[in-house]
């Protein structure tokens, strides 16, 4: 969905009431709300690639842990575009009802992102 920009999987997949608890303590509900935030994202890295690095199962419960990279070139959350590449990294974890996504939580270190797309030399 995030590499191939499929975004008619987004209704597809998540579930009407869906709710996706972002890092930073934000909360989505829906598939239109996940929507817009996958737009600001692509909007500041429109070259965003993502690679599942593990991924555990079981009849209910998905866990992806997954790595991201791309270019700040937009101006998505707030941050002027600074051309510089970013790199960062992640697990999310889905809940699964009747074969849709009916709750997610995401966990990576958005600070480091953030302070990458601000221009702020940041470590490894």
């Amino acid at each position: 969905m995030w590499d191939r920009r499929e975004l008619s999987l987004i209704d597809e997949l998540l579930g009407k009431n869906a709710i996706g608890h972002l890092e930073g303590g934000e909360e989505v509900v829906g598939p239109e709300a996940f929507a817009q935030f996958q737009e600001e994202f692509l909007e500041a890295i429109p070259d965003i690639r993502l690679k599942v690095n593990k991924l555990l199962a079981d009849n209910s419960d998905v866990c992806i842990h997954w790595s991201a990279t791309g270019t700040h070139r937009g101006s998505g959350f707030g941050c002027n575009a600074t051309g510089c590449p970013v790199d960062f990294q992640g697990v999310t974890w889905l809940r699964v009802k009747d074969g849709v996504i009916i709750e997610g939580w995401d966990f990576w270190n958005m600070d480091r992102l953030m302070r990458k797309m601000s221009g702020e030399a940041v470590g490894v």
